[in-house]
This record gives C-alpha cells, sequence and structure tokens, in this order.
C-alpha cells in the first residue's frame, strides 16, 4: 500500500456507503465499543450524531474513502494531561500497515491540537495482538494488564494499557513499516 494513499479527515455524511462496509463487518466491531450497524439509516445516524460531534474522530481514507477512524478523546478537569486513542479499519485492510500509518500520522495531530495532553493512552483487548503490534510500532509503551478491567458487548475482559508521553514522542519514532 502506497502510505500517501492514506489520509485523516474529519467524518462527512457522503461516507455512508463506505463507512457501512466495515462498521457492518463483525470482525471489524468485534472489539471496539461501537455495536456492529447494519443499515445506511443506522450508519448515517451515528455519523451526525457520534462522529462528527466527537472532539478529535477521524475517518482513515484511502483515496478519500473511508475505511476505519481514529478517535482522540482528551481528558477534563483533574484528567486533562491524557487523551484516549481509539482506531479500526476494515478487515479487508488489515495487516497493510495502514492502521500504523494512521496512528503515527494522529500523534502529533493530538499533540498539537490537545495542547494540556502530555500522556496519549490506548486500551487493546488482550487477545488482539495485532492492534497491540500497532501501538508498539509507533511507540507506544506497554504498561501491563488491567484485569478483569471493564465490560465489552456483555462480558468482562482483560485489557492492554499502552502509553506515549509528549517528551518520549518524535518525528523519528519507528514506524515499523
Amino acid at each position: 500500500m502506497d502510505s500517501s494513499r492514506i489520509t485523516l479527515r474529519p467524518f462527512k455524511l457522503t461516507d455512508v456507503d463506505d463507512m457501512l462496509l466495515w462498521v457492518g463487518d463483525d470482525r471489524v466491531t468485534r472489539t471496539i465499543r461501537w455495536k456492529t450497524l447494519t443499515s445506511k439509516e443506522e450508519v448515517l445516524t451515528f455519523i451526525k450524531e457520534v462522529c462528527i460531534p466527537h472532539p478529535w474522530r477521524r475517518s482513515i481514507c484511502i483515496d478519500d474513502r473511508s475505511i476505519g477512524f481514529v478517535s482522540a478523546f482528551p481528558g477534563s478537569d483533574d484528567d486533562r494531561s491524557r487523551a484516549d486513542i481509539g482506531y479500526a479499519i476494515g478487515f479487508e485492510y488489515w495487516g497493510q500497515g495502514i492502521a500504523t500509518k494512521a496512528i503515527k500520522m494522529t500523534i502529533p495531530q493530538a499533540f498539537n491540537d490537545f495542547p494540556e495532553v502530555i500522556r496519549l493512552q490506548a486500551l487493546a483487548d488482550v487477545e488482539n495482538k495485532a492492534s497491540q503490534r500497532v501501538l508498539e510500532k509507533v511507540g507506544f509503551i506497554k504498561e501491563g494488564i488491567l484485569r478483569k478491567y471493564g465490560y465489552h458487548k456483555g462480558k468482562i475482559v482483560d485489557l492492554v494499557m499502552y502509553s506515549l508521553l509528549s517528551t518520549e514522542y518524535n518525528d523519528t519514532t519507528p514506524s515499523g513499516q
């Protein structure tokens, strides 16, 4: 995959058909909090009510077609020094370095757009080794396993905590590509 074809941009209502391809796939939504969406109407409502108003959610695009998402959600008050990162891409794009490239693009933007944030953190399901590799490739540090940390789609799960501090990040952080 030519990485110059990968871009991040805000979601648009016209993303509905492209987005339905990946948010309608249980393989993609299995490890994220979003439920699988099965109709254009559900996706359109989701774009309008969740994606567009989000403080920092971007569509991961190839040639301007939505193939996934990445988000940074800053904390507030006493938690304003950190932001949570989340992401997913369509199944057909797994294993091609696209998620790695998207997260690598997100890091400087998140630190720039949220000047109080000095810590980006991400949680990955302990069984989602691919997501853990993505985080490690872009320089996130594995802090440990949070045992029985929370509910995910009706079951209690263990999650792996990763973080990257603004002082640890620079443009030469390994990309793994």
